[in-house]
């Protein structure tokens, strides 16, 4: 499990085809700290280190990317070079800053506009119609691995929604979210609670 609170921005450095995708991703924490086996959310993606090194600071580790996980997930956002959020996966005791996220990518959203407002971007993004239901103003989302509170939804004819959200700098600048611009794909997960909910629901008709 997770939170949706970043705590590094880290780095595509090899993408090797090995039936599955092995990608190797630089990041700026103490090697010592990464556990095999243990799970990281690479923007918004629960994966499972394999191999780790590199000294503090200036570490690495490697996971093994399945097909089913490439298919699900936004476009060429795991070629060498790309950045990604990342986030290790929550102990207990850990506070819970932003919201329970597993990790499990729901759909692909695409970025509408990306607008200055004040000292903050204010971004539109477009949800799918199988995710719309589950998107409510003031409620969470998951945006690339950042845990994020809903401002408005706009429902639309063929059964998709466009949902804003208000990214401050803070955010723009220890997340990939502040390089967004229209025409961007983005992971997206929809609240657990929603989920459940909604299922509930379902059930009772």
């Amino acid at each position: 499990m997770f939170t949706g609170i970043v705590t590094a921005i880290g780095t595509i450095t090899a993408a090797q085809d090995q039936g599955d995708l092995r990608l190797t991703i630089a990041c700026p924490w103490d090697p010592a700290t990464i556990t095999i086996g243990a799970s990281i959310a690479c923007s918004g993606v629960c994966l499972t280190v394999v191999d780790r090194g590199g000294e503090p600071g200036d570490a690495w580790f490697a996971i093994d990317l399945s097909a089913e996980s490439v298919s699900r997930t936004a476009p060429g956002m795991w070629a060498q070079g790309r950045r990604l959020n990342l986030e290790p996966s929550l102990r207990v005791g850990d506070e819970l800053g932003g919201h329970i996220v597993s990790g499990h990518v729901d759909a692909t959203g695409q970025v509408i506009a990306a607008d200055p407002v004040g000292g903050s971007t204010r971004l539109t993004i477009r949800a799918p119609a199988a995710l719309a239901p589950f998107i409510a103003p003031k409620g969470s989302i998951c945006v690339d691995g950042v845990s994020l509170t809903v401002n408005e939804v706009t429902d639309l004819p063929d059964g998709a929604a466009d949902f804003t959200l208000n990214i401050i700098p803070h955010t723009g600048e220890v997340t990939t979210l502040g390089v967004l611009a229209a025409g961007s794909a983005v992971n997206l997960e929809i609240d657990t609670v929603a989920r459940y909910l909604q299922r509930l629901e379902a059930l009772r008709r």
